[in-house]
């Protein structure tokens, strides 16, 4: 599982380090043996990018090219998510490569933050992080929880 939130630099080349703790999991081959390659595409719903272990990413993929592409809103997930998907090679400093389409879309600059969900990374730029975050402790003072939430037990 990934978890927390790391504060990264994005270098002028468009590479961001993967911290060490993470390369390990997050790099494992189809195989199940050690692997130097991510799936990283854009966010469905928000302005930040997905970081994807290969064998997480399949399933995915998997599970979304086998939805009825008829329907408009399967469509544009598949546009989004898997048109967008880009392999990256981690190099020999546990580097990734962004292009510039998907920095672009995501708005990344200099300083970004890598934040873990589960099987899989978020990453954003730093400055739309904490607006966000500040936006959404807005949004949850006035909206309650969803049905779907008030069932957890934190």
């Amino acid at each position: 599982m990934f978890r927390g939130i790391t504060d990264l630099n994005l270098d002028a080349k468009g590479r961001v380090a993967i911290p060490a703790r993470h390369r390990a999991r997050l790099t494992v081959g189809t195989d199940g043996g050690p692997g130097g390659c991510v799936i990283v595409t854009l966010h469905p719903l928000d302005p930040c990018l997905l970081v994807y272990p290969v064998p997480e990413w399949e399933r995915i993929e998997t599970a979304v090219t086998q939805q009825p592409n008829m329907d408009r809103q399967v469509l544009m997930l598949q546009r989004r998510l898997i048109g967008h998907a880009e392999e990256c090679e981690l190099d020999g400093q546990g580097r990734i490569l962004l292009s510039a389409s998907l920095r672009k879309r995501a708005g990344l600059d200099k300083r970004v933050v890598l934040v873990g969900q589960g099987n899989k990374f978020e990453l954003w730029d730093e400055q739309r992080w904490t607006s966000e975050l500040d936006k959404w402790a807005d949004e949850d003072n006035g909206g309650g929880l969803s049905a779907a939430l008030q069932s957890l037990s934190l």
